[in-house]
């Protein structure tokens, strides 16, 4: 039995034109309530294996650590693609699956394949931080700034204070990453040849500054019938204060640090820089606020 659908419809136009229009309103719904947005969450299979050696050179950590961790992933399944970095003091290898392997797995099998060649790296390493390449949390846009009357110390500190302590309250931002700039740092510069002839070394000076510019918890204790939070308070507020802290010397003797060298209010050496047309400036990172799925 041939059944003639247009033919019917030609005769009967109402159920036809009834289904296209439910069609048509429930399309409307759906597409109104699909969710858009312009950088959706998206799950990239990709692990992260980065090991620090503090003070190793990259061709003893290419050869000592990175080729080896390599041949030991390189067995994992799923494997897609391998990728190394090597800076002074630290080994970066990034693991990019294929689509379909499960993150948590791939994870798990390239903890155990390092786990296997732990023994076979030197011993002086941290231990191997292993860890998922969260594509959601990479910076979605970078700012860079720049102020011509302005120290290096000034526009970082207005970057760390202001522009940071702002943004993180803005809905949507997850963090904000500063790249480039300083960062504070009290410099005691202490006279070689005004320790020698005090008889103190470096190390002696260095250990009674620990010992003593430090804030520390004393407990609990009831006063008045109440119980409060013990603390000792020995950190130095300003740096004129850090300077007249009495430093011990052989035979009884004591002298101020200033005495012994020079403290300044300083940065410490910079270990990355940002760049724009040539000119170094202070840039930030924003990273969008992860969103749950339902």
């Amino acid at each position: 039995m041939n059944f003639n659908v247009s033919a019917w419809s030609i005769r009967n136009p109402v159920p036809p034109l009834t289904l296209f229009l439910v069609l048509m309103v429930l399309g409307t719904i759906a597409f109104k309530q699909l969710p858009i947005t312009r950088f959706p969450n998206i799950d990239v299979p990709i692990v992260r294996v980065q090991i620090y050696q503090s003070g190793s050179a990259p061709a003893e950590l290419e050869t000592q650590v990175t080729k080896r961790v390599e041949d030991a992933i390189a067995s994992v399944n799923g494997v897609k693609h391998i990728t190394s970095t090597v800076t002074e003091g630290i080994s970066l290898t990034v693991i990019e699956f294929r689509l379909e392997t499960n993150t948590d797995r791939a994870v798990n099998d390239v903890k155990d394949a390092i786990a296997r060649v732990r023994s076979e790296l030197p011993r002086t390493i941290e231990e191997p931080v292993i860890a998922r390449l969260d594509v959601e949390g990479l910076p979605i846009v970078t700012y860079a700034v720049r102020g011509p009357a302005m120290t290096p110390q000034e526009v970082s500190w207005f970057v760390d204070d202001v522009v940071v302590r702002t943004l993180q309250g803005v809905r949507g931002v997850g963090e904000v990453i500063r790249v480039g700039g300083v960062k504070r740092e009290i410099r005691v510069a202490l006279d070689p040849d005004r320790l020698l002839s005090l008889g103190v070394t470096a190390g002696d000076v260095n250990r009674q500054l620990r010992a003593t510019n430090v804030d520390l918890a004393g407990g609990r204790g009831e006063i008045g019938g109440r119980e409060q939070a013990i603390r000792t308070l020995a950190g130095q507020t300003t740096v004129a204060k850090l300077a007249s802290t009495m430093i011990a010397l052989p035979g009884g003797r004591k002298v101020r640090l200033d005495e012994l060298g020079t403290v300044s209010d300083s940065y410490e050496e910079p270990r990355a820089f940002a760049v724009v047309d040539k000119e170094p400036v202070v840039a930030f990172s924003i990273t969008r606020a992860k969103k749950l799925t339902p």
